[in-house]
């Protein structure tokens, strides 16, 4: 195995309709039509590549009906030697949102979950939500939170009404990382314009690692590849964002960048394997 992608999106189940942000994400990434599962599956096969996908169920605050988690762990079943799953819960249901969690871990097989603040319209570091990271840690699977900018809603009017301040490393994941600390904690992207804070979180929190998904290497700030290929190297891991970046040009930029080969080799697989639990 070339590597793990700790981050991808399903493509959406057949039969349902685009989620409104859809059309402006396609056009921020410059991309065309989403690929099939099929395709998905070609696509990593041919780069020898283990890939986590997952769907967000934002209903409570976009009212698009998400993908299931029934729909996730029916194409980990049908390819496990390429996917694994993570689950996604609208963490506005509160009570319904844990009971998911756990019937997606202990029933369908997923092993993780996935939470967007920014999407979601929700602070991580609310009490509310207290129980649904305390699930989380009591299952033993980690969580990915995105962290940082968000392309959606990106040229609507008022971006959407999504509000990025959902997303700031210090002090709502910050926070959370400090009142669990046996949760596993992924901050997905290069959290700009909160670099610094994203660093400072990932070097203080031993729970707490970073994904590097939806931007090209080329461009992810200097100060977190310098802090990626050093003290940062068993806290960081490869994600791509497919279909959005795929994870094709993602690798292929990311060997040019200036990074010893152990840093290397950790962010592209062994931190991801431990996070995951998986055998070497």
């Amino acid at each position: 195995m070339r590597a793990i992608d700790i981050h991808a999106h399903v493509p959406r189940k057949p039969g349902l309709p685009d989620i409104e942000i859809e059309p402006h994400l396609r056009s921020f990434f410059k991309i065309g039509e989403v690929p099939t599962v099929d395709q998905m599956v070609a696509e990593y096969e041919r780069l020898d590549t283990l890939a986590v996908i997952f769907s967000v169920d934002a209903k409570t605050r976009t009212g698009d009906e998400p993908d299931t988690n029934e729909y996730v762990s029916d194409i980990v079943k049908m390819h496990p030697e390429r996917f694994i799953g993570f689950a996604t819960v609208d963490p506005w249901q509160e009570q319904a949102a844990v009971d998911e969690l756990e019937h997606a871990v202990t029933d369908l097989g997923l092993r993780g979950l996935k939470l967007h603040p920014i999407h979601q319209a929700f602070y991580p570091n609310d009490e509310r939500f207290h129980p649904l990271w305390q699930k989380c840690s009591d299952l033993g699977v980690p969580t990915i939170i995105h962290a940082g900018y968000a392309a959606a809603g990106t040229g609507m009017a008022g971006g959407g009404g999504f509000k990025l301040g959902h997303a700031q490393p210090i002090p709502y994941i910050d926070d959370v990382a400090a009142d669990f600390p046996d949760l596993t904690i992924i901050m997905a992207h290069p959290a700009w314009p909160w670099i610094d804070q994203q660093i400072a979180v990932a070097l203080h929190k031993p729970n707490v690692y970073i994904d590097l998904s939806g931007w090209a290497p080329k461009y992810i700030p200097k100060d977190l590849i310098r802090e990626a290929g050093s003290r940062l190297r068993r806290k960081v891991v490869f994600g791509s964002d497919y279909p959005y970046m795929t994870p094709e040009r993602w690798l292929a930029e990311f060997e040019e960048l200036d990074i010893r080969d152990e840093a290397r080799e950790l962010i592209l697989l062994e931190n991801a394997r431990k996070i995951l639990g998986l055998e070497n």
